[in-house]
């Protein structure tokens, strides 16, 4: 049940006179001089000298021996406990191998007679018996049986020697017995056995004290040694808890040497017990001496500690009986009060266990015994002992040992005792201390037990005092920590063997020890009061050191925070005011705000001067540095516990410092730059990048640690002018740069130099030389320069890669101008045979060639090998390094994500509409202008041939580009495209040059070409026959696209550049092999086959145009009319295979000169050369080109026809190299092979011998489907721009397609893959709808087919103007509709043309944002 305590509270807390060092000394010392006094006895062995007197023979006999056992026969104490007699054979077997430890069972005889004894121990009816009834004493006769027979056997009948040795065996076996029962710890179940033992062992060695000591060797004869008490000497160095007393007082041991000296007579044991026998009558009187039931809460827990008291007391006084068993015997016939009172409060039985453990011990210790119970109330104490009366005050109690003020006493003296203990860094058995040494540890213990204070009472005083200690600033904070944990974890008091073993009832165990409900009252509200006081101080302590914490090295918290979370908080005793708390977390914010204001000034004042003229980019760095590096040190220092008590220090600190940081940087880097500008100066870029990076990295913490707060200020908005700069920079030099990369490339290839010793092929990565990887280790320098940045505005970060895109086309143009340079140097090198020739006066070229007519019998060289051409390894080298960068090109979109920056600036910043743009001017255009061929061109050459050119040029005469020249040819073809940037209109001249190796070229014709660009809005290609002014035309393809800033047209454009240079370079190549293709499939070839039926050989110098000139050109007209019959008895199909060999050999040879250095993928380019190559001049024999004129050319006969189809089979499957062991292709893919040119000679075969009628009925028939379905096309696409109108110019527009594709357009090109899909949009398209364009070559061939030809392309030019206008009125409208609704942007262009991308439709072009696909 609770009480009501606040009487007892109240009158514990009347306020006591301190207690003063000197008078704690005096108690203290007392206490440990009883714990000398109480001292077991000091022994030592003394030898006496044996007597002339025989010894006798022992006076008991071994039943005599055996009476203690009989007396307590059915106790259950006295039997050996189960699995004890396992354990003894154990023992028994080791004494007989002599692993037995000690010297005394090594003897011989010994072993004898206990290797008898287990012999007879092992019969199974003795074993059975001993394990059943488990007496001791049976064990013991059976033993003195066996060592009496084995001791006999051969002594006189009047030796008696042997009954000593008797006494000696049975003795060992009794100490094998108690050792046995000790090592299993059975002798705490068994206290009364362990003792019987020893007192057996005792009596049995009466007579052999060299047995009792090991450090006697005698074996009886010399004397004996007998153990005697040592007598107390009284001196302080032989008292070690006397001598810890004066240390921690810092009294001379002479004091307390002299005071024992004084008071010894006082300080007696019978003092001790008088104290003790008090303290207890005054606790059954229920006097204030001692604690009542009125100082706890519980009557439960006063129970449990008056209980523990009546034990302890007990414990104690049977230690001072025993240190003089004098005492016991010293009675008295009063107290008769006391001992009634005693036997009512007392536990019933205890003085009886008392009399027993004494008697007991007794025994053990033979120093004295007592058979008979003591009454311990009848022991005469004094007359004037507080048992007579019955007292109240505790000053009136009179105790020796025992202090007036107990508690008080003791405090005094824990203080003492840490503040001494502290002091010393290492105490005196030389271990590290932090609270209380370990002597000091024993001498608390030692005068807590005298003094009777409680465990929790001494803790709970501990504890004041350490908090004490605190408070007053003489111990650190980790004291107070190691405090409470010797508080909670105390090291154990010595524990006291009580006799027979047991643990005092008393001895505290951990769980108790903080069980606040057994406590007393005092020392609970104390225990609150110092858990209170010390929140209050460690919070103050708190508040101090957390003003710091913006410091570079700020004292830690992680103490105080400790001992609060760990001690403090988690106590139950304690009770935290939530109202406070809150209080106290406002507190130190505010000051925290303070702190961190300050600490910004500090680093302000630091970096930035007074003066404004000398502020620099580099004072914003290191102020930025300077905060950043203060949040992040903060942030870091708090990044387990960001929070201290409700309080963020690092959010407080970005609060606070960042907003001022980012105003302060914004008026900064204005007035910088401002400066900077009224110098005339610039700031360096790299200070402007190492700026921006330091603002970044401030904004991204103020991001986070501040989410939803907008920065200072738009820091790209800024700063952004430094990129821009850089990026002009690098404009500027990227030039230099790539024109020094490729000065200092040797176009070698870079294969390691042991493979190509060994003789080992280059890899496919090693057959590009260096200079693509240094131009595009240039451009991913200008890449990273600005992805390094990590720029924050997506707008700005598009527009700069849009920026470098430019720098990177131009870069990209320039490195293929100078590759094509080298290149075509390479390949226009003349041979050794040449040079000599050009050498040659007329008259000797003249002479030459007759001489080689003469020697090939007039035959052009037929049966004669023609050599390949010598290719260098490092053209193919330059081809290489073209793939490779278009490859690199490839890979840097992709990393730039051209795409999504296209799509961003579609998004947030849309350029303006074509028609808003034109009239704000300042628009580029970009035209493309292929020179695909010419026919009927005037000969500009004696041998009726011309070698002609082209030359582009302004109308200022400015040249602006040249093709290749084809070599004796009237009707060449080029196939050459080049890019014309204009803003506005432009006249083009064509002029149309004989090339000639000596003097002035030759001007074969000029025709001129206006490109508008207010004729090409619609985007689409148209093709025009351009007519000479002296005779013959030039076909040319024209298409334009807006020249626009965007980083898709960039890239775009530097693909198409690059893809141009590397299909440039293959026709370079192929141009050397052309020449001996349009040879060995030529009329010749034919007609030599019709007439002859084979054909052995074709000589290349009548064969290529640029030799026969270098020859002074004896050589006739190629172009030799063939007629329609031919001779009977047409050649055989080996005939014709064999006409072919001399070209696939020559095609076979210089395949593997391309092998050695081209990659496998330029292989491929080249050999898809060759093969289109070759079926334009199967299709020339064939047909005349797409005219609406008639053409001279004459058709084909049916022997002719099958012998160029079959021509097409075998090139097919040369080509196609399928080889039948792998089942794999090894050269051009079949898809390229079958190309729409293939197709399309394929189909003229259906239509090449049909009637003309027939032909003009197909023809006409396709064209009226064409134009249904490009009118229902029409339809559909109505809401998209129509085309411009055509030309003016007096060119045909014969091949003019109102519903044409957009091909090879910039967009198209942008990457890879876009390259792809429009290759297979045009694969497919020229294979989705039936076309007549073959039937109307074959109709030119037709004379009656004149007038069609004429009306045909009339009608088509009609239905381009009709579409065209068309087109025209609805993208008027359609422009209107988009200024009023503001859908300008992606969102109403882009998406949904994007799907009509391909779409043929009559006439109607796309709107003008589609072009950003």
């Amino acid at each position: 049940m609770r009480r009501n305590y606040s009487s007892t509270s109240k009158r514990h807390a009347d306020t006591t006179p301190p207690v003063t060092t000197d008078e704690a000394y005096t108690f203290c010392l007392r206490a440990a001089y009883l714990s000398y006094l109480l001292q077991p006895r000091l022994k030592r062995t003394q030898h006496v000298a044996n007597t002339s007197k025989k010894v006798s023979t022992p006076s008991t006999s071994i039943n005599a021996l055996m009476d203690d056992f009989k007396l307590i026969r059915d106790s259950k104490s006295t039997r050996f406990p189960h699995g004890f007699m396992a354990e003894l054979d154990k023992r028994i077997t080791n004494v007989l191998i002599g692993k037995e430890k000690g010297a005394e069972y090594n003897d011989a005889m010994v072993k004898r007679t206990f290797a008898t004894f287990l012999n007879e121990l092992k019969q199974p009816q003795y074993r059975k018996q001993m394990e059943k009834d488990r007496r001791v004493e049976d064990l013991l006769l059976i033993f003195y049986s066996r060592a009496t027979g084995e001791l006999q056997k051969g002594k006189a009948p009047d030796d008696d020697m042997w009954k000593l040795m008797v006494d000696r065996h049975v003795a060992l076996f009794v100490r094998l017995i108690s050792s046995t029962l000790h090592n299993n710890d059975w002798t705490r179940e068994r206290p009364e056995l362990s003792s019987r033992l020893k007192t057996l062992e005792t009596k049995l060695l009466q007579h052999d004290q060299d047995l009792t000591s090991s450090t006697q060797t005698s074996s009886g004869t010399g004397g004996q040694s007998i153990e005697v008490e040592v007598p107390r000497s009284y001196e302080v160095r032989d008292m070690p808890l006397v001598i810890r007393v004066c240390s921690i007082f810092a009294k001379p041991t002479a004091q307390a040497q002299n005071d024992i000296n004084a008071h010894r007579t006082e300080w007696t044991e019978l003092a001790a017990l008088r104290d003790l026998k008090d303290y207890q009558n005054h606790m059954m009187l229920n006097t204030r001496v001692t604690l009542s039931d009125g100082d706890f809460d519980l009557d439960e827990a006063f129970e449990a500690w008056r209980k523990g008291e009546f034990a302890d007391l007990s414990q104690m006084m049977l230690e001072i009986v025993k240190s003089d068993p004098g005492l016991a015997k010293k009675s008295t016939s009063g107290g008769a009060l006391a001992l009634k009172a005693l036997t009512q409060a007392s536990d019933g039985g205890v003085y009886a266990d008392i009399s027993r453990q004494m008697s007991a011990g007794a025994e053990a210790e033979g120093s004295y015994a007592l058979d008979q119970p003591v009454d311990m109330s009848q022991l005469n104490l004094d007359s004037g002992s507080p048992r007579d009366s019955a007292m109240g005050e505790q000053e009136s109690a009179g105790f020796t040992f025992i202090p007036p003020d107990a508690r008080a006493y003791y405090r005094q003296v824990v203080k003492v005792a840490l503040t001494h203990d502290l002091a010393d860094e290492v105490s005196a058995d030389g271990e590290p201390t932090k609270m209380l040494s370990r002597q000091s540890t024993e001498l608390l213990n030692e005068i807590a037990s005298r003094w009777r204070i409680p465990p929790f009472t001494r803790l709970v005083l501990f504890l004041d005092v350490v908090r004490e200690k605190y408070q007053h600033q003489e111990v650190p904070l980790e004291t107070l920590d190691a405090g409470f944990v010797f508080v909670k974890e105390p090291q154990p008091e010595p524990v006291k063997k009580s006799l027979g073993g047991a643990k005092p009832a008393s001895q505290p165990t951990q769980p108790g020890l903080f069980d606040p409900s057994k406590w007393t009252v005092t020392d609970y509200a104390l225990y609150q009061n110092i858990l209170s006081t010390l929140h209050d101080a460690l919070l103050r302590e708190l508040f101090q050191l957390f003003q710091h914490c913006y410091d570079a090295k700020p004292p830690s918290i992680g103490v105080v925070m400790y001992v609060l979370e760990t001690h403090i908080y988690t106590d139950p005793l304690f009770s935290r005011n939530a109202t406070d708390a809150v209080a106290f977390t406002e507190m130190m914010a505010d000051a925290l705000r303070q702190k961190a204001r300050d600490k910004y000034h500090e680093l302000l004042s630091k970096n930035i001067s007074d003066n404004a003229a000398e502020w620099e980019f580099y004072n914003v760095i290191q102020l930025g540095q300077a905060v950043t590096g203060l949040c992040e040190k903060v942030k870091k220092r708090y990044r387990k516990n960001p929070e201290v008590m409700g309080v963020n220090p690092f959010v407080i600190l970005v609060e606070e410092i960042l907003p001022s940081f980012a105003a302060d940087a914004k008026e900064l880097v204005g007035r910088v730059m401002e400066v900077a500008k009224e110098k005339d100066e610039e700031v360096p870029i790299q200070d402007g990048f190492e700026l921006y990076r330091e603002l970044v990295e401030i904004r991204r913490t103020h991001a986070q640690a501040l989410p939803g707060r907008e920065f200072g200020f738009h820091i790209e908005g800024l700063l952004q002018d430094f990129v821009w700069r850089w990026i002009g920079m690098t404009d500027t030099k990227l030039i230099d740069w790539i024109e020094g990369a490729v000065a200092h490339d040797n176009f070698q290839l870079r294969q390691d130099a042991k493979d190509k010793e060994a003789g080992l092929p280059p890899s496919e990565e090693e057959r590009h030389s260096q200079s693509p990887v240094d131009v595009y280790r240039i451009f991913n320098q200008s890449i990273d320069q600005i992805v390094k940045l990590d720029w924050d505005d997506d707008l700005q970060y598009a527009k700069f890669m849009t920026a470098v895109s430019k720098s990177i086309g131009k870069g990209v143009a320039r490195y293929c101008e100078l590759l094509e340079g080298k290149f075509a140097k390479e390949m226009d090198r003349q041979t050794p045979e040449q040079e000599s020739r050009s050498q040659q006066t007329q008259r000797e070229k003249w002479v030459t060639a007759a001489r080689d007519a003469w020697m090939t019998g007039g035959k052009g060289g037929a049966g004669m090998k023609i050599e390949p051409f010598q290719f260098w390894p490092e053209s193919f080298v330059k081809i290489n390094d073209v793939e490779f960068a278009t490859l690199q090109l490839d890979k840097l979109e992709k990393e730039i994500n051209v795409d999504a920056c296209a799509d961003v600036v579609n998004r947030l910043d849309p350029p303006p509409p074509v028609n808003v743009r034109a009239r704000g001017g300042g628009s580029k255009f970009m035209f493309t202008i292929k020179i695909i061929e010419a026919e009927d061109l005037k000969a500009g050459d004696a041998n009726g041939s011309s070698d002609p050119y082209v030359v582009l040029g302004d109308e200022y005469q400015k040249r602006l580009a040249k093709t290749r020249t084809v070599y004796q040819s009237l009707n060449p073809r080029w196939d050459e495209t080049v890019d014309i940037l204009t803003t506005g209109p432009l006249n083009v001249i064509a002029t149309v040059w004989d090339w000639d190796m000596l003097g002035d070229h030759d001007c074969l014709g000029r025709t001129s070409l206006k490109l508008d660009p207010s004729h090409f809005n619609d985007y689409l290609p148209r093709e025009y026959w351009l007519d000479l002014d002296t005779q013959g035309r030039v076909l040319v393809r024209v298409s334009m696209e807006g020249e626009r800033d965007d980083i898709q047209f960039y890239f775009g454009k530097a693909f198409r550049t690059l893809k141009r240079t590397e299909r440039d370079m293959a026709r370079k190549v192929t141009d050397k092999l052309s020449s001996y293709i349009q040879q060995c499939l030529s009329r010749r070839t034919l007609r030599a086959l019709l007439s002859q039926g084979t054909i052995g050989g074709v000589n290349i110098n009548q064969a290529k145009g640029y030799f026969s000139k270098l020859a002074g050109r004896p050589m006739g007209a190629a172009n030799s009319q063939t007629g329609a019959t031919t001779p009977s008895g047409g050649p055989t199909p080996l005939d014709v295979s064999n006409a072919l060999k001399p070209l696939l050999n020559y095609f076979d040879d210089n395949f593997a000169i391309m092998k050695q250095t081209l990659t496998d993928t330029a292989m491929i380019t080249v050999m898809t050369r060759l093969w289109k190559e070759a079926l334009v001049t199967l299709e020339t024999l064939l047909v005349p080109p797409l005219s609406d004129k008639p053409s001279a050319q004459k058709p084909l006969g049916q022997q002719e026809v099958d012998i160029v189809y079959r021509w097409l089979r075998i090139l097919f499957d040369f080509f196609y190299a399928y080889d039948e062991e792998d089942k794999h292709a090894h050269g051009v893919p079949l898809d390229v092979l079958k190309s729409p040119k293939y197709h399309d000679l394929q189909n003229l075969n259906f239509f090449y011998f049909e009637s003309t009628d027939n032909l003009v009925r197909t023809s006409d028939g396709i064209a009226q489907a064409t134009a249904r379905r490009q009118s229902e096309t029409a339809v559909k696409l109505n809401r998209l721009s129509a085309p411009a109108a055509g030309f003016s110019h007096m060119a045909s527009t014969t091949g003019l397609n109102a519903g044409a594709r957009r091909t090879k357009s910039i967009m198209m090109s942008r990457n890879l893959g876009t390259m792809r899909q429009a290759k297979q949009a045009k694969r497919a398209e020229a294979q989705a709808d039936p076309n007549d364009d073959m039937i109307l070559r074959i109709l030119r061939m037709r004379p009656e087919a004149e007038k069609y030809l004429k009306d045909r392309s009339r009608q088509k030019e009609r239905l381009a103007a009709a579409a065209a206008a068309e087109a025209i009125v609805r993208q008027s409208l359609m422009a209107s509709r988009q200024g009023a609704s503001g859908l300008h942007g992606p969102a109403g262009g882009v998406a949904g043309q994007r799907g009509r991308s391909g779409t043929a439709g009559g006439g109607l072009a796309r709107r003008w944002d589609t072009i950003r696909e």
